[in-house]
């Protein structure tokens, strides 16, 4: 695969490739091995050019965001990682925003909040691009008792253009997308998000900024901080009915570690990064919550990360 990374980086030069590039500053666990080939794409057209190229010449490649939700092996990814930071938008006068898959929603938020369109502050503080959101559904439950409900990014969805997994760029709509619960036709075909169209509706900007700030508050005495803990978010998927980490928490493993990774003592399905953390610890502490979990309740942890690259 020498070769071919080699005539990749001679195809992407205007990107600015860089080889042997550490991935961990750019995960939200801050692990993670060194990508062969490197480059961040920052507009639609880039990106597309750079997944177009990396297939041309069959070259594994990984779109990265903001890297949460993943954890990549300490040997890194064999291959092209492709940052997305494209993240030019549009605001009509209608409340239609169009942006490209790699802007960030916290900017999104304080932004729409200030414009007062609303519909996107409910997922302040979740650590998220827009590709990422669309990929995951991205969701929130609502702490407030007079909205107390999971609100969902495809509520606001309207439209997104893509890159299909055959090479074509078209517009998609909902139907397309098929949103489900963590769950989107990204998970199952090599489609990659290039810009989407959210429709958002007249707001009270103080209200959205209350809104933003209960959120918040509920989140932040609920999850530990990634600024002091780094980690991937939950860990193993929702179990309706019984909760993941309520049954971890059940086994008394708040706190359990190994080595730097832990599960942290403020939400049993979230294991964090103490400072030094190895994609390999984290892998065996998921694993033995899967097993003591199983022995004692009967229930099979699924985890809902991605694992990406070589362990």
């Amino acid at each position: 695969m020498t070769f071919a990374l080699t005539l990749l980086a001679d195809e992407l030069q205007s990107l600015k490739p860089r080889r042997d590039v550490p991935l961990a500053p750019y995960t939200t666990f801050r692990i993670g091995g060194p990508a062969d080939l490197f480059c961040e794409p920052s507009s639609a057209d880039e990106l597309a050019l750079a997944v177009l190229a990396a297939r041309a010449l069959e070259v594994p490649y990984f779109v990265l965001g903001l890297g949460a939700n993943i954890l990549i092996g300490d040997l890194g990814f064999r291959g092209l990682v492709i940052r997305n930071v494209a993240h030019h938008q549009r605001w009509s006068a209608d409340g239609e925003l169009w942006v490209e898959s790699g802007a960030v929603m916290r900017d999104l938020i304080t932004e729409s909040a200030h414009r007062g369109w609303s519909g996107l502050e409910h997922f302040v503080g979740i650590p998220s691009t827009v590709g990422g959101a669309i990929w995951q559904n991205l969701h929130f439950l609502s702490p407030a008792p007079e909205r107390e409900r999971t609100v969902f990014i495809s509520e606001v969805f309207e439209s997104c253009e893509i890159l299909s997994a055959e090479g074509v760029r078209k517009t998609v709509d909902a139907s397309y997308v098929g949103f489900g619960y963590d769950d989107t036709i990204f998970h199952h075909r090599d489609d990659i998000a290039l810009a989407a169209t959210f429709a958002l509706t007249k707001g009270d900007p103080n209200v959205m900024y209350r809104v933003m700030q209960e959120n918040l508050s509920w989140r932040g005495a609920r999850h530990p901080w990634l600024e002091i803990n780094p980690s991937a978010g939950s860990i193993f998927k929702k179990i309706e009915g019984v909760g993941a980490g309520r049954l971890i928490d059940q086994l008394g493993m708040k706190g359990f570690r190994i080595g730097d990774a832990q599960i942290s003592h403020i939400h049993a399905n979230i294991m964090v990064n103490l400072g030094r953390a190895s994609a390999r610890e984290v892998r065996e502490l998921i694993s033995t919550a899967q097993s003591r979990v199983e022995e004692k309740f009967g229930h099979r942890l699924e985890p809902e990360i991605s694992f990406i690259g070589d362990f």
